[in-house]
């Protein structure tokens, strides 16, 4: 439907209602204030004619989208007042920073963080100056952005993370802001869908804003141009019922656009009340949401023509309305003409501050949406862990298998029934197949849609959630976490790459918190990856990618974390660690098929404590005697490849030494000038030694092992081996030599790296290779690997 406004429309600022006037008051406040921010270095209250000298030299920030986030700001604010609401306000057009700051600074709260930008001239002035400027804020909401967990630089992440927030948060409203432009985008385009998963009863409510300005950085917005019964009929589709709102063009009055905007939220808020009310009195009706399209003009009052231009309402009113102030003084003029219809000697005190009547509109303490704590780390409880030990697989060296994401899904089962409230399983449309379904015997995926008498496992009120698109996943965690609560997200390891962009600007994020004194302390964002390239084999090429863990280590190494746990035990241990970390992205890979579990729980303990560590009973090398080589592993199938070739050594050369490293924490093998995990040189010399010849079976791309190690003394003497590209649908031990991984190789590096071996054993050489070309043989004609190569007996068996 369309808001109405009241029925005697009011025709200037003059005369709207008391709290539509200082409404009115606020939005031109934050109108200057982020004006200035973008162009001023001096006279923040314009005390005298502007001259060159107050201009920036580099004029860097984007106005067009700042007058309606005031606008919205406001106008919440009076809501907040009047209704004592719990709000939290996302900002997701790009580069808003000059709006959130402005608010920020009229809340009081930005002082109160930053005392140096105090409210007074002083104030204004570092205000205005700090941005995009060297040494001083971005222009977009960064975390040093009070009430901001949502950055706004990379678009399309502004609607997944409200809702990631309001889950589990019955009383809190995300108001969220949407671009046009933003709206494009994929992540964004698919967010409209999460109505189907926000509980009326358990969670918050999310009040998109969709903000119909019209245009991106040079062309118009395809919302913008559709027409409007098909625009609404969309939305409708999606679960929401639109109230629409449009004005400011044509020099239309301000105050009837504060009237529109005013009854819509009303309307809004009424609705969002009235369907929490319902579901938790226990009505099972689907929820229809409310949401707002505000149709305003890009860059609204700003400059309407510029050299003879239209601004106003057009693209060119993105970013810098005037860009040549400092060059020309026509645009000088036209600049202090602009800054000076906002009234500022209205607007602020002789001292500066923003004046008696403004704070009217000032929710108090942490009702102020700079304030809120939701945006930052929200009431963070640590997470309750239950014991290990129950789930605990025993050692297994004498054949028996475990399938290790099935044992860590018995032990996640038992951390939802100890976190009720605060923990949430993310995935797309795999949790069961990378079996963790234990889940299920405690909770259900939280779905609002139509549930069918065949569907298994939904629930209106669940903690696991599950849609297909790792984007929506990965945002839903990131809001979850980002206000405080724990989750993990699981994923086929292949297509994880689906949100390397969203990965790279939360680990940009956590990077930059960690310099905000006052930012809390978030649980860490945990990747489980399975289903992975060595175990895609049915599924074929598309499925065989480990190149996340390349693109994750090119992050900041106080971020980011990667383990690859050798079996069962280790994952367990590892997952424990990960989910009672914070301020971390970590990367967790392991298999979900059956394979040998090689360490009880204690042990896990201890080499996940190490990272990485000699396990001497794989190896052949004798008590204080240096190896003849080093076979080195990383991953679950690499090491069980790794093992076996060992033995195979063993039975053919049994006076060969060969020492087995197996390494869970990959940043291990970093310098420690590198990353806080890297081992430092002398244990690291002592573990790989400085002269002997190190073969390490990998799991992903062998080149990413040689890019951490490249520091190290010996690193000339690694011969890696990993995933080199080669796939198809073919067996596990194929899929193995079609990349050389396979424990015949492996043995068969060996020999041709110790000096001497070639020449001695070149018949052991020989029947290696024979009996890869037997196993690739069998495979083409049976269709399945031989028994000697599967499972523990194929790691501890002797083989001919």
């Amino acid at each position: 439907m369309t808001a109405s406004p009241n029925a005697t429309v009011p025709t200037s600022s003059s005369s709207a209602p008391p709290s539509l006037q200082t409404v009115d008051l606020w939005w031109r406040a934050a109108n200057y204030l982020a004006a200035c921010q973008i162009y001023l270095l001096d006279d923040p209250l314009l005390r005298r004619p502007l001259t060159r000298e107050d201009i920036k030299p580099r004029l860097l920030g984007h106005w067009g989208t700042s007058p309606a986030l005031n606008l919205v700001w406001a106008h919440l604010n009076r809501a907040i007042v009047e209704r004592d609401l719990d709000i939290l306000y996302i900002a997701g057009p790009g580069h808003g920073g000059p709006a959130i700051l402005a608010n920020t600074w009229l809340d009081g709260t930005y002082s109160e963080l930053f005392p140096e930008v105090s409210q007074d001239a002083e104030g204004l002035h570092r205000l205005m100056r700090q941005f995009s400027f060297p040494g001083g804020v971005p222009s977009h909401a960064s975390p040093d952005t009070p009430g901001s967990l949502h950055e706004g630089g990379e678009l399309g992440y502004s609607l997944v993370h409200a809702y990631g927030a309001v889950l589990d948060n019955p009383n809190l409203i995300a108001a969220c802001v949407i671009g046009d432009g933003e709206a494009e985008t994929a992540t964004l385009s698919g967010s409209w869908q999460l109505t189907e998963f926000l509980s009326p009863v358990t969670d918050g409510a999310v009040l998109p804003i969709l903000n119909l300005n019209g245009y991106k950085i040079a062309n118009p917005t395809v919302l913008a141009r559709i027409p409007e019964p098909q625009l609404l009929s969309l939305f409708r589709g999606h679960g929401y019922e639109p109230l629409v709102v449009s004005g400011g063009y044509d020099g239309e009055p301000p105050a009837h656009v504060h009237a529109r905007f005013s009854a819509a939220l009303d309307t809004a808020l009424g609705r969002i009340a009235a369907i929490q009310a319902a579901a938790r009195s226990g009505s099972t009706e689907r929820a229809i949401w409310p949401m707002i399209v505000l149709r305003t003009p890009k860059g609204w009052t700003g400059p309407r023509f510029v050299d003879g231009l239209p601004i106003e309402n057009t693209w060119r009113a993105h970013q810098v309305p005037l860009a040549e102030v400092r060059e020309n003084p026509e645009h000088l003029g036209q600049l202090q003409e602009w800054l000076e219809s906002y009234r500022p000697d209205e607007l602020f005190t002789e001292s500066g501050a923003p004046r008696p009547e403004l704070l009217t509109l000032r929710p108090r303490n942490e009702r102020r949406m700079s304030a809120s704590p939701h945006a930052n780390a929200g009431q963070r409880a640590p997470l309750r862990m239950p014991p290990l030990e129950p789930h605990a697989i025993s050692t297994v060296r004498d054949g028996g298998l475990a399938e290790s994401t099935r044992v860590l899904g018995g032990w996640l089962r038992d951390v939802m029934a100890s976190n009720p409230d605060d923990f949430r399983l993310f995935g797309p449309d795999e949790v069961a197949s990378n079996r963790l379904d234990a889940v299920y015997e405690v909770t259900g995926k939280q779905w609002e849609a139509q549930v069918l008498p065949t569907d298994e496992h939904l629930v209106r009120e669940g903690r696991v959630i599950e849609v297909l698109s790792e984007n929506l996943t990965q945002g839903l965690l990131e809001g979850y976490l980002l206000s405080g609560r724990h989750g993990l997200f699981t994923s086929y390891e292949a297509f994880i790459h689906v949100v390397d962009s969203m990965f790279n600007q939360y680990a940009k994020w956590l990077e930059s918190a960690r310099h905000v004194g006052w930012r809390g302390r978030l649980s860490s964002f945990t990747y489980l990856l399975s289903s992975h390239v060595w175990r895609q084999d049915h599924n074929g090429f598309s499925h065989q990618d480990p190149g996340f863990l390349n693109h994750v280590v090119t992050k900041s190494p106080a971020v980011v974390r990667v383990y690859l746990p050798p079996d069962a035990n280790s994952l367990l241990v590892t997952a424990e660690h990960c989910l009672a970390s914070r301020d971390h992205v970590n990367v967790i890979v392991a298999g979900k098929h059956p394979a040998p579990t090689f360490l009880t729980l204690e042990e896990a303990r201890e080499h996940g404590a190490r990272g990485l560590g000699i396990w001497e009973w794989a190896g052949t090398e004798r008590p204080g005697s240096v190896p003849d080589a080093v076979l080195a592993c990383a991953g679950d199938v690499p090491t069980a490849e790794a093992i076996a070739a060992v033995r195979l050594l063993k039975q053919h050369i049994p006076e060969l030494a060969v020492r087995l490293v197996n390494v869970v924490d990959l940043m291990r093998l970093s310098h420690p000038s590198q990353h806080p995990h890297g081992l430092d040189d002398e244990q690291f010399d002592a573990t790989f030694t400085v002269d002997r010849p190190v073969i390490f079976a990998f799991h992903g791309y062998p080149t990413l092992v040689h890019q951490l190690a490249y520091k190290r003394h010996g690193i000339g003497n690694f011969h890696v081996r990993g995933y080199s590209e080669h796939g198809t649908t073919t067996t596990p031990f194929d899929m193995l030599m079609l990349n050389d991984l396979d424990r015949f190789r492996l043995a068969m590096d060996v020999i041709e790296r110790v000096p001497g071996l070639r020449e001695r054993y070149a018949g052991v050489h020989q029947s290696f290779d024979d009996a890869r070309s037997r196993h690739r043989a069998y495979t083409r004609e049976v269709g399945d690997d031989r028994d000697d190569v599967l499972g523990s007996a194929g790691v501890f068996a002797p083989q001919p």
